[in-house]
């Protein structure tokens, strides 16, 4: 689905995202694809913050997905999967720039439960103006959770994106059952099942 056709759906008022998400994602095109590539779906995105992007600032999410869009149009690659993989390069980039989160927690689950009571809120003392999702785990047995997303922003497929790259950072061969829910638009709410093999 286009950024246009996602923006439609989402209430006024909430598209501010932070700056380290936006370094993050055209450091990725960047690594990933090239410096040139890079440089034209900026160009040729006609943004409002020029795509002058810092860590600390705050620019519309619609940017980001502007930018997905553009990314897909010239790799050729679906716009989910782009997603996907920024979600998974961001988790490693987390853990580099947050290694300070890792401490003490021995597993995927154990990370991913902290991140909503925890993270978030530090998150927040460094970003005051952040809106992260909201996360709900359920843990059904040792090897089995389910994790319900629910945001503003259309990123279930970042933030699933998000748990392959958590799987991969702790070594553990994990399955993934995502069920999309309607939310306030596509790609805003879904249920992940989730299920680590030995």
């Amino acid at each position: 689905m286009r950024a246009a056709n996602l923006g439609k759906f989402l209430p006024a008022g909430h598209t501010a995202m932070k700056g380290v998400i936006f370094t993050e994602f055209m450091e990725m095109v960047e690594d990933k694809f090239s410096v040139e590539v890079a440089e034209e779906i900026l160009s040729a995105a006609n943004l409002e913050s020029n795509g002058e992007y810092t860590s600390l600032g705050t620019y519309s999410h619609e940017e980001v997905l502007n930018l997905v869009t553009l990314l897909s149009e010239k790799s050729g690659l679906e716009f989910g999967d782009l997603a996907l993989a920024f979600g998974e390069y961001l988790f490693g980039r987390f853990a580099t720039i947050h290694a300070d989160f890792f401490h003490g927690v021995s597993s995927g689950f154990d990370f991913i439960e902290k991140v909503e009571d925890y993270i978030h809120i530090e998150v927040q003392k460094l970003y005051p103006d952040a809106n992260p999702p909201k996360l709900t785990c359920t843990r059904e047995t040792d090897d089995r959770m389910e994790l319900h997303y629910r945001s503003h922003r259309p990123f279930a497929s970042v933030a699933e994106g998000l748990i392959k790259g958590c799987a991969a950072h702790f070594n553990e061969n994990l399955t993934i059952d995502r069920q999309d829910l309607p939310g306030v638009g596509p790609g805003t709410e879904a249920r992940f099942l989730m299920e680590r093999k030995s």
